[in-house]
This record gives structure tokens, sequence and C-alpha cells, in this order.
């Protein structure tokens, strides 16, 4: 037997001795069964990272995905953010954008499928009008992720053609049911809005796609329909502030009367007031009065009894004398009817004694037949009694 020498081979190789000195060895089958095995995850996991498919996929906070079982034929929505595991090839996870979309009209130019030209529309009176810029924001339902698959394939196949399909045609049909000076006011197109926001949502809602919101800003018009508007609009300005100015007037008048009002009600308040207590004056005057009247009355009443009582006595007592008077002249008229002419002397002789006599010592007839008696005054008789004792 030859033996051969390798180089590089360990020293002592090949081992000395035994039954396989000198055969080649094979390697084990396992290892090669392994190996073979990594190199085939390796291959797969190289094909899977080419096609981005590795079995994990991060939904984020807007997005909203569907997981598709492609051998049961199952599919999930999910619409919590967080990753999402799946088996490659058998299964698939396909996220889509749930954030609000915007779908512009404005320029002249298709700058690509949310991004078409402005929109003109025809009024009911034959005029034209446009609006230089208008949005429309749309979203898609996230509970209807499965039909936007279906309907429109995976990731941003739902933004193409739905909105731009059906936008302009609803546009124009609701905004020209209205005149060119009914759009002009913004409570017509505002109406004209919604109802086109409405109509949009009946035909994109199946397609799992929802109108949130249509932004148009005022309509224009050609120059010379501007100007009108723009004069008319002045006008109505105007007519709006006479209207103000009116309601004004009104306002001033109305606190005018009022205030006038409120100062009356107080003059009439305060002329009460003071009547009330001129009353209330006059009311405790009258019952002081009363009350003067009344000790007025009751002195006056007390004074009248009094007096009367002393004129009753005095009634009585002149009674008791006059009536004493009175029997003492029935006696004497009763002594004189007794007597007669005796009373009658006496009181000649009585009533002879209290007149005073003057005699003068001469007389004119030496022998006089008569007695003559001068009656003389209070003052000749004081001269001729001055003489008589004169001359004594």
């Amino acid at each position: 037997m030859k033996t051969v020498d390798v180089d590089g081979a360990p020293e002592g190789w090949p081992p000395k001795g035994g039954e396989n000195q000198g055969k080649p060895q094979l390697p084990n089958p396992i290892v090669l069964l392994a190996g073979l095995v990594f190199c085939l995850l390796a291959i797969v996991g190289a094909g899977m990272a080419a096609t981005g498919n590795l079995g994990v996929v991060n939904v984020t906070d807007q997005e909203v995905a569907t997981r598709v079982n492609y051998v049961t034929g199952n599919t999930e929505v999910i619409t919590s953010p967080g990753y999402q595991v799946y088996i490659p090839f058998i299964m698939d996870v396909f996220p889509m954008d749930r954030s609000p979309q915007k779908f512009m009209m404005e320029g002249t130019k298709i700058l690509h499928d949310n991004h078409v030209p402005l929109l003109t529309v025809r009024a009911n009176d034959g005029s034209n009008f446009h609006f230089e810029t208008l949005e429309i924001q749309y979203a898609i339902v996230p509970s209807s992720c499965e039909m936007i698959l279906n309907d429109s394939g995976p990731d941003d196949g739902f933004k193409y053609s739905w909105v731009k399909a059906h936008a302009r045609s609803i546009l124009r049909d609701e905004f020209g049911k209205y005149s060119a000076e009914e759009v002009a006011n913004p409570a017509t197109y505002r109406a004209a809005r919604v109802a086109s926001t409405e109509r949009l949502n009946e035909l994109l809602r199946p397609h799992g796609i929802e109108i949130m919101q249509v932004v148009t800003p005022k309509p224009k018009f050609d120059d010379a329909y501007e100007k009108a508007i723009e004069d008319r609009k002045v006008a109505d300005q105007d007519v709006e502030r006479l209207i103000a100015y009116k309601e004004q007037l009104i306002q001033e008048r109305e606190q005018a009367l009022a205030q006038l009002e409120k100062e009356k009600e107080i003059e009439r308040e305060i002329l009460e007031g003071d009547l009330t207590r001129q009353l209330k004056s006059i009311e405790q005057e009258a019952i002081q009065v009363m009350k003067t009247a009344d000790a007025y009355s009751l002195g006056r009443l007390a004074e009248g009894q009094a007096s009367k009582v002393r004129k009753v006595n005095d009634a009585e007592g002149l009674e008791e004398q006059y009536r004493k008077e009175a029997e003492g002249l029935v006696a004497k008229a009763q002594a004189l009817e007794e007597r007669g002419e005796i009373i009658v002397r006496e009181a000649l002789v009585k009533k002879l004694a209290e007149i005073r006599f003057v005699f003068l010592p001469y007389s004119r007839d030496a022998a006089p037949k008569r007695l003559e008696h001068i009656d003389r005054t209070s003052e000749s008789a004081r001269l001729d009694e001055t003489l008589i004792n004169g001359g004594r």
C-alpha cells in the first residue's frame, strides 16, 4: 500500500491502524440537512426582504389595515395601531391611510388625481361663474377597509378616481340650480354646498369613502357682472346702513321715551310722596283740631253746665226773692185793700216827705190868696241854697 502525504494535514493524520484507515470520510446527514434548511430559509428571507413581506407590519395612528388569509379566504379589519404579525405567502396585511385627504379644484391644469382645474358653473339664468379654489375634504370609512381593498386595491388606490369621477358633475348640478344673483348670496351657496356633500356621500359611501366637507369661496363672475354685484353690494350696504340708522333712531326714541317716562314716574312718585306726607300732616292736624274741638266742646259744655247750674241757682234765688216780693206786694195789696184811703195818704205823705221845698222870704201879694211852687234845676237850687246860707 502506498502512503500519500497531504500538505496541511494535522500531525498524526491519518491515524495509524484502524479499519477505515486510508478511506475518504462522508459528512453527517443531520448537519447536511440543517445546512440545507438554513440555506433555504436564507433564500426565502432574502426574497421576503426584497418584496417587503417579512411577516410583521406596523399600523400607525393614521392608518387602518385589512388582514387577508389566502388559505381560508377570511379577512379582518384592524383599526388599532401597532405591529401586526402574519404568515408570509399565506396571509397578508394591507394598511391604508385614513387621515383626511384633500381634493383641490383650482388652476387650469391637472397636476395629479387630487388636483384638477377650477370649477366653472352655468347658472339657471344663463350666466357663468367659477370658483377660484374649491376644496373637498374626504377620508375612508375605517369599518369599510375590506370594501375599499376590493374596490380600489391596496395602498392609495382609493385616492385615484372615485372623488374625481363624481365631484365636478354633482357640484355643477347643485350650484347650477340657482341664478347668478341667488348664488352670490352666502346662504344660497351654503345650501348648495350641503346638498353637494350629501349627494357625493350617497355615491361614495358604498365604496368606503366619506366626504367630510366641501369648502367653497365666494363665486367669481365676469368683470361687468362683478361690478354690478359690487354696486349692488354697496347699495345693499347703504340700505343696511339706513336701516341700522333707522333702528338706531327708533332705539334712541324708545330710550328717550323710556327716560322721559322714568323721569315722569319719578316726579309722580315724588308728588305722591309729597301728597301722602301732606295728607298725613292734614290728617294729623285734623285729628289735633278734632281733639282741640272736643276739648273745647267739653270745656264749653262743662262751662255751660256750670253756668246752667249757676243760672238755675240764681233763678231759684230770684224766684224765691220775687216770690217773697210778690208775697209782700200781695200783702201790701191786701193791706191797701183793708186800710184804703189811709194807706194812700200815708204813701202820699211819705212821698211828699221826700220832696225838698225852698221858700223865699218875700211875697208878691201882700194878701196872697194862693201858694206857688217853682221847679228849679239842681244847680239853681244849690245857688239858692248858697245864697240862703250866705245870707245867714
